[in-house]
Order: structure tokens, then C-alpha cells, then sequence
């Protein structure tokens, strides 16, 4: 016979056995605290019980104060629940846990609440440099991360950062989705439908550029994305991180191209038909499908809708590292325009022709490019010129042609339309020797030439929306805390360089941030920003998001 001992052992053991079977019949998912997410239940042939023991003396031993303890590390399995958003998870997993989760969502946070979500700066850094394996460039300094980039647009070294984009993004459970332009689109999703607000950049560089411009934008969205993992936080609507194509415009000319046809500021065929430049053959459209990144779906606004974007960027200038200012906040972008100046004059021979009988080429393109230094000056605008060619390219032969690139900006649009005009009017006026400031005093008249203008792109003046600006300026503020002087360690800013963000703000609310680069240099090897710029720009970048989809969830319930 057992003893009162035993059988209340057998009645435990068989208790636990219906339970087990209990939970094999019933619902086969539980919520967990830490994952927005769902397990299988275990099935009862993989859990280990410890199982009382049958005492064998039962007259010397109390019944324990335990009944069992159970341990399972199941395999999660694919979700079958509807998801909450059109923007789903895929795989969508769920895990076990015997304590229900509680996610953090954004419309119930305080702003302490949000001030307290913290990035992984390390993880940031680690990232940012390891990407940048893919395209180095030449070497500056004598440290590991002291080599620039080379990483033209889709080019095999980009097609490589983008691959680890889709993979890294895929593993946070973002949807995916590439555009005909090549522009990748990584989406996690909310608590409701509707356009994504998103964190976006570019992983091209410049021939000769470093390791920071756009590149360290790309990879603040995605550490945002893992803090928002980290922190189980449920958006009201999704979010998610863009990797344009060609913003540099390095290798297919016009800059921020794959932005603009998302805007519907280029045609799709115009950005297909772009050559490359440097004498090859492929296209931009060639090139999208050898690297396989010519994507099914329309490059849209209307197509793929975008609810809001920030973007991080270095400054590429020296303005914040000079004042001491740690973030800038974006008002907006001043306006450019880029033309093509043509000047034809005469060849002749450089020892048998004097002065007055020349119609030099190179002489008046001399001219017209330091007047035009000068004119934009006065204006408080800017001039510059990076390309020159010109022909016949003999020593002893004065040249009768010349071509140059002219790029003027200004912060408004009607400055820089009387700049456009005053210059078109002396450059007329210098070509055929006339006094301009001085230019045409010292005996080098000549016989005058000819001026041909071409405006290869424009962009008007961009004004960036007061409710990304305010989210920015908020999440500055929780990011620097009560450190001394934090009122000026935030400036309002005009961008002088164009960005994606000029072409999304034509659509949906849009800003930037900025943080310092050292000694203002960018578009060059020795372009750099350090590991604290790095991360206060992405605390930032993060904070400016969660805020804004709280914002875009209040003005709906109003």
C-alpha cells in the first residue's frame, strides 16, 4: 500500500500530465513581455518537469513546498494571428513567456518617458564602419577608420551595402520594398495603417569622398529601428528607413535624381537614359538590373507614400564645430542653380598674335568666373566653378573654346534670380570687352567672344515643416538634458547643400538635423564626424520620430 506521501505525489504528476494537455488543446499562443511577438506552445513530449519524487521515508518527510518547475527554449514558429498594419513583419514571430508582455507605446509616453529611450552608440559606430569595408577609398590617417570612400552608385561595392541593408532590415522584421528606381524601403509596422514615417539617406558617395556623408544617416535610421526593438515601442502608425538612390549624382549627373522621381520632379526615362560620366557606356537603368536592384514597384509618391522624413546628416561646413553648437535644426535648403557657360572666341598663335587682336577664350572665361565670384558676393550668395575644359589644349595656341560649370546660391529664390540676371547681363557685357570691375582696364580687351548659357538642373528654395523642425528641436533639448548653455548648442539652420529631404519636402512635412564634421570638410577623404557627434545626431534622429507619431496620432483625435 502507498503511503499518503506517494499518492499525493501521483495526484501532482497527474495533474501536471492534464495540464500539459490542457495547454496542447487550447489556445496555442501566449502573449510575451519582452517581444511584440508569439510562440508556439511547447507540446508536453518536450518539456522537462521536475517531478516530485516519491518519498522513501514517509513518515520523516513533509510534503514540499513546491509542486514543479518547468524550463522550455521552443523554437519560435511563423505567426498565424492578422497582423495590425498592411505594414507587417515577415517572418512575424511571437514567443513564450508565462508573464504577458507590455509594450511602450508612443501615444502614451510621457516626455521624460522619451528622453529616457537611449540608442546603442557603440553598435552605431560598429556599423557605420563596418559597411564602409565596401567601396574604401584613400587612406588619410594612420587609424583603422582614417581611409575614405569610393562607393559610387551602383557600383558592385554598393550593391554590397545595400544587400546588408536588406538583410539587416529584413531581420528586424521590416517589410522591404525596392522601387523602379532603386530606392529601398525598409518598413516596421505600427499599431495602424497609413504612411510611413521615415528616417532617410544615401549610402553613394563622391569618387573621393569619406566615410559620414549620407552614410551615417542610413545607419541612424536603423539603430533607431533596433532601440525601438530594444525598447518594445509600438508606434501609432510605421516607421521605417529609406537608402536612396544616386543622391550624390557623382557618376549619373543630376543629384538626388531617385528622390526626385519619387516626387515627380523627373521623369522615370530621364533618370533611365542618364550615361555615366568618365566616358562609359552603362546607364542608369543598365545598372539597376546588373546589380539587380530595379525594383516592382512604381518610384511614386503617389504609388509608395511617404507620412514624414527626417534625415541626419554631417553639416559639410564649418558653421556648428566654429560656434560650439552640437545639433543643427534644419529650416530648410537654400536655392541653386547649375548651368553650362559656353565661350567661343578664335584659335590663334600664342607668339604672333598680340592682345588686342585675340579673341581669347580661356581669358574671358577667366573673367566671367571671378566676376561671378564677386557679383554673388555683394548678393550674400555663392558662386563656384568645378569644371573647365577647353580646346584646342596646345601651349602655344590660344584657345578659342571654352566650357565651364557655373553653380549659384542663394537662401532665397528672388536673390537668386537677380543674381541669374545680373550675371547673364555682364557676362554679355565682359565677352565683348566692355569695362566690368576692372576686368577689361589693363589691355587685355581683345576682340571680344561669344557666351552660350545651358541650365543643367535648378532647385527652389526649400522651406522644411514647423512640425518635424519642433520635433527635432524637442528631441535636441531631451537629448542634451540640463547641460550648461543648451540654448545655443541648438541653431536653427539654412542647408547650402542639397539632399534628399529637398525632394520629399515637395510632398510630405519634412526637416533635418545636423551635427558638426571637423573643420567643416566634406566630399573628401578626411571628411569626418566623431563617435559623439555620431550618436547625439542619431538620439536625436530618434526621438524627432517617436515624437512626430505622437503628434500625427493627437491631431487625429482632434
Amino acid at each position: 500500500m502507498k503511503s499518503g506521501s506517494q499518492v499525493y505525489c501521483l495526484l501532482v504528476n497527474h495533474l501536471f500530465s492534464m495540464l500539459c494537455d490542457t495547454w496542447s488543446s487550447t489556445s496555442q499562443y501566449l502573449p510575451h513581455r519582452r517581444l511584440n511577438s508569439y510562440t508556439r506552445l511547447p507540446s508536453p513530449s518536450t518539456i522537462s518537469p521536475l517531478l516530485i519524487p516519491f518519498p522513501t521515508d514517509s513518515d520523516n518527510m513533509l510534503p514540499p513546498a513546491f509542486l514543479l518547475l518547468c524550463r522550455s527554449r521552443p523554437k519560435p514558429t511563423l505567426n498565424l494571428l492578422p497582423p495590425k498594419s498592411v505594414h507587417v513583419y515577415k517572418p512575424y514571430f511571437r514567443s513564450f513567456s508565462t508573464t504577458p508582455f507590455r509594450l511602450l507605446k508612443t501615444t502614451d509616453m510621457t516626455d521624460n518617458q522619451f528622453a529616457a529611450v537611449k540608442i546603442d552608440r557603440e553598435r552605431l559606430w560598429r556599423d557605420l564602419h563596418t559597411t564602409c569595408e565596401w567601396g574604401k577609398g584613400e587612406r588619410w590617417g594612420p587609424e583603422e577608420t582614417d581611409v575614405g570612400m569610393a562607393r559610387l552608385t551602383l557600383s558592385d561595392a554598393d550593391k554590397q551595402a545595400r544587400d546588408w541593408f536588406v538583410e539587416t532590415t529584413k531581420s528586424l522584421g521590416c517589410e522591404v520594398t525596392i522601387d523602379a528606381m532603386g530606392n529601398i524601403f525598409a518598413i516596421r509596422p505600427g499599431k495602424k495603417n497609413g504612411p510611413p514615417t521615415f528616417a532617410g539617406s544615401h549610402f553613394d558617395t563622391q569618387p573621393t569622398g569619406g566615410r559620414y556623408d549620407g552614410i551615417l544617416g542610413v545607419h541612424a535610421g536603423i539603430e533607431a529601428l533596433k532601440t525601438m526593438n530594444d525598447n518594445k515601442i509600438e508606434t501609432e502608425y510605421p516607421t521605417g528607413v529609406i537608402n536612396w538612390t544616386n543622391e550624390e549624382g557623382a557618376r549619373f549627373p543630376i543629384s538626388m535624381v531617385s528622390s526626385g522621381v519619387w516626387a515627380g520632379a523627373f521623369p522615370l526615362e530621364q533618370a533611365y537614359n542618364l550615361v555615366e560620366l568618365g566616358g562609359g557606356k552603362a546607364t542608369q537603368k543598365s545598372e539597376l538590373e546588373r546589380i539587380g536592384y530595379i525594383g516592382p514597384t512604381e518610384a511614386s509618391y503617389k504609388v509608395n507614400p511617404i507620412g514624414a522624413h527626417f534625415e541626419l546628416h554631417i553639416e559639410q561646413g564649418p558653421i556648428l564645430e566654429n560656434s560650439g553648437g552640437k545639433i543643427g535644426a534644419v529650416e530648410g535648403v537654400q536655392a541653386y542653380k547649375w548651368f553650362t557657360i559656353t565661350v567661343k572666341g578664335r584659335d590663334c598663335h600664342t607668339g604672333t598674335t598680340d592682345f588686342k587682336n585675340r579673341s581669347d577664350a580661356m581669358l574671358t572665361a577667366a573673367k566671367l568666373i571671378l566676376h561671378s565670384h564677386n557679383k554673388a558676393s555683394e548678393l550674400d550668395c555663392l558662386a563656384s566653378t568645378g569644371i573647365l575644359n577647353l580646346k584646342p589644349g596646345s601651349t602655344n595656341t590660344v584657345p578659342g573654346f571654352v566650357q565651364f560649370s557655373l553653380d549659384i546660391r542663394c537662401k532665397e529664390d528672388a536673390t537668386l534670380a537677380r543674381l541669374e540676371k545680373a550675371l547673364k547681363k555682364d557676362f554679355f557685357k565682359i565677352a565683348n570687352g566692355e569695362e566690368t570691375g576692372g576686368l577689361n582696364a589693363l589691355g587685355t580687351k581683345g576682340r571680344g567672344c561669344t557666351v552660350q548659357w545651358h541650365l543643367d538642373t535648378d532647385s527652389p528654395a526649400t522651406k522644411f515643416h514647423d512640425d518635424c523642425i519642433n520635433c527635432v528641436e524637442a528631441s535636441a533639448a531631451d537629448m542634451l538634458g540640463d547641460e550648461p548653455n543648451s540654448g545655443t548648442l541648438v541653431q536653427r539652420m539654412t542647408s547650402g547643400a542639397g539632399h534628399d529631404s529637398v525632394y520629399t519636402s515637395r510632398r510630405v512635412p519634412t526637416s533635418m538635423i545636423f551635427v558638426p564634421c571637423r573643420d567643416g570638410v566634406s566630399h573628401n577623404p578626411e571628411e569626418y564626424c566623431s563617435p559623439e557627434d555620431c550618436g547625439n545626431g542619431a538620439q536625436v534622429l530618434l526621438g524627432a520620430i517617436l515624437r512626430y507619431d505622437r503628434l500625427r496620432a493627437e491631431k487625429v483625435a482632434a
